[in-house]
């Protein structure tokens, strides 16, 4: 029974100690793996850190382009011919054609200082309408405000008045930045299928169901009932 029982004693041992082997070998193999994928990761990580700098080098440099050329902040032009000289050097612009005696403009302007401060990638601009009469011709602007959105030096879109932005004064610099965004004129971040006015259920959907203020035979007709 001894000699059974040194027997198994003795295969245990050289079970034990293959299957230590084993593992000492699985353990190395892991290890060199694991070295080889450190390896691997820290020159992806240079790749990858590589790429990272020259895209922020890229934006870096597209950022100076754009504030050479008057972006991010919200100016206004003397005259018509700069707004075609405008146009001509960006590819996103925002134009307010307002009227001193507006009061709505007023109201557009805060909103426009804070989304061009924002929104460097487009240039943002205002123009007395009065002091516009072809480009206002040109571009039938009939109610004041109208903001014309151009791309690529092509008018893209207008918003006339606040019809769009929930018909109401109290319209957020968020709801602006909304209908921007729908026009593609800016980088919109938050979703285009949901107007942050909708949320709102004082305005609601109500906005799509009234209609635009009609032209009252005057050059321009202010969108506001107090003019």
């Amino acid at each position: 029974k001894m000699a059974a029982d040194t027997s198994v004693e003795i295969l245990q041992k050289v079970l034990e100690n293959e299957i230590l082997q084993t593992t000492k070998v699985v353990e190395e193999h892991l290890d060199a793996e694991l070295q080889k994928l450190d390896q691997m990761d820290e020159d992806e990580l240079e790749r990858l850190k590589q790429r990272r700098l020259e895209a922020l080098k890229k934006a870096q440099q597209q950022k100076q382009e754009w504030l050479s050329k008057g972006h991010g902040e919200y100016r206004e032009i003397p005259s018509e011919r700069d707004f075609f000289q405008e146009v001509k050097e960006s590819k996103n612009v925002v134009c307010h054609f307002y009227r001193d005696t507006t009061f709505r403009c007023q109201i557009m302007d805060k909103h426009l200082t804070v989304l061009a401060k924002k929104h460097i990638e487009t240039k943002f601009l205002k123009l007395n309408a009065e002091k516009s009469p072809f480009l206002c011709e040109r571009l039938r602007i009939k109610v004041i405000p109208t903001v014309a959105l151009v791309k690529d030096g092509k008018t893209k879109d207008y918003i006339v008045g606040f019809t769009d932005l929930g018909n109401t004064d109290d319209f957020t610099t968020e709801t602006l930045e909304w209908r921007l965004g729908c026009a593609d004129i800016i980088n919109y971040s938050g979703n285009l299928m949901d107007p942050p006015f909708q949320s709102q259920k004082k305005y609601g959907t109500s906005f799509t169901k009234l209609d635009k203020k009609t032209i009252r035979g005057k050059k321009y007709d202010s969108d506001s009932d107090d003019d």
